[in-house]
């Protein structure tokens, strides 16, 4: 398919799509064999990436991870990297004459994620494995592998944008060099609260081409190019997880995790017992299997007396907490923030709104001071900080949730 035949099957507005996300690569035409290298999960997003920076006339080079292989996951719709993603991503590879490879990461992907998942549930946390993935894995690990294979950069097909800065000293800008994390233009599918811990220092270079994308469009280009991916199901769940049973999983890996104990009520009153405290989160309602009356909620899990304390909702709502092992991309340094702090909006959880906060910065941590509170602020999950005008879309950093 040349460029010409397939410019005559886009209507107007996948033309404007093309010229969005070609912008979004920052590098100039192409020329002598300039190669790019894609991080290719088998589904509709890297496949069209890959196929428009081959359309566009890079040397484009596919690499997929295997990060587990276990029987029920390697075929269920809705996974990521293994099996049939596998097969998808490299049949779109020789359909475009793309070399692909497959990198095996089963032991590093256990070591570095799964085992730390399963510890921070026995903390009494609600860890997010996909963030520490993204930045253990797909953008240090397989960064590395396509520098190795001589990409000048490296592609992928997450909804998020990159830039450079504008220049040092302007309002959006932070030096000569210094790159920056925006929210996708699709809301919907912005991506920006697995990625904020991409190190700052890698920014430049990755691309995401489909950030000023909606997803229809990803879509209708996908169809344009006849890739059978067009259709396919997004990936939703952890891919380690098979159907969200996640204390199977843990007690997999931590033989003995599931350690009977009281559900007390925050009043002091045992209500009935739990089959360990791993199969429940702050804020869960349902599953409870209590009754006094009213709503309950879990409030808190203590690990040392190995109790799930529950009660009623107002008592979820939080409006300080900290931040751990923070990843600043902001424009003043982190240690600037120590006096009167900054004024930000944060997000707690990936489908939450952002909301106004104060952060100000101390040995090591961020202090995370919400306007008007927020329910079940949960240790483990991200915290992830945007400017405070709403209209912006620059991501600021984020951290991980230690205290509520």
């Amino acid at each position: 398919m040349n460029q010409i035949e397939m410019t005559n099957k886009l209507d107007d507005q996948l033309v404007a799509a093309l010229e969005v996300a070609r912008a979004a690569l920052f590098l100039p035409e192409p020329a002598g064999g300039q190669r790019i290298v894609v991080a290719m999960s088998g589904g509709v997003d890297s496949s069209v990436t890959a196929v428009l920076l081959k359309y566009w006339g890079y040397d484009v080079v596919g690499l997929t991870m295997q990060l587990y292989d276990h029987g029920e996951a390697i075929t269920r719709p809705g996974a990521c990297c293994a099996g049939v993603d596998i097969r998808d991503a490299r049949a779109v590879c020789d359909k475009y004459a793309i070399p692909h490879y497959v990198l095996d990461y089963e032991s590093r992907f256990s070591n570095t994620v799964m085992e730390q998942f399963a510890d921070s549930y026995l903390k009494g946390e609600t860890p997010i494995p996909c963030i520490l993935c993204n930045q253990e894995i797909k953008f240090r690990d397989l960064l590395a592998a396509a520098r190795d294979l001589g990409g000048e950069v490296m592609a992928t097909g997450h909804y998020i944008q990159s830039r450079p800065a504008i220049e040092k000293g302007a309002a959006s800008g932070g030096g000569a060099g210094l790159w920056q994390l925006h929210r996708a233009i699709d809301e919907s599918r912005d991506q920006s609260y697995f990625l904020f811990s991409t190190p700052r220092e890698e920014l430049a270079h990755l691309r995401f081409p489909l950030g000023g994308l909606h997803k229809s469009a990803t879509r209708a280009l996908a169809r344009a190019f006849g890739l059978q991916a067009a259709d396919k199901p997004d990936s939703q769940d952890i891919c380690f997880v098979p159907n969200g049973k996640y204390g199977e999983v843990i007690e997999r890996l931590r033989p003995g995790a599931s350690r009977s104990g009281n559900i007390v009520h925050v009043d002091g009153r045992i209500l009935g017992t739990h089959n360990g405290i791993i199969h429940y989160t702050i804020g869960q309602r349902r599953g409870l299997n209590v009754a006094v009356g009213e709503p309950l909620f879990v409030l808190s899990l203590n690990v040392v007396r190995n109790e799930v304390i529950v009660g009623p909702r107002d008592h979820l709502l939080v409006h300080e907490f900290a931040l751990r092992d923070c990843n600043w991309l902001g424009d003043q340094a982190l240690d600037a923030l120590s006096a009167k702090g900054l004024v930000v909006r944060v997000k707690i959880r990936s489908t939450a709104t952002p909301a106004l906060a104060r952060i100000s910065y101390k040995n090591d941590f961020i202090s995370v001071q919400l306007f008007e509170g927020e329910y079940g602020v949960s240790p483990g999950q991200a915290c992830v900080i945007y400017e405070k005008d709403n209209q912006s879309s620059h991501v600021l950093g984020g951290g991980w949730i230690v205290t509520s």
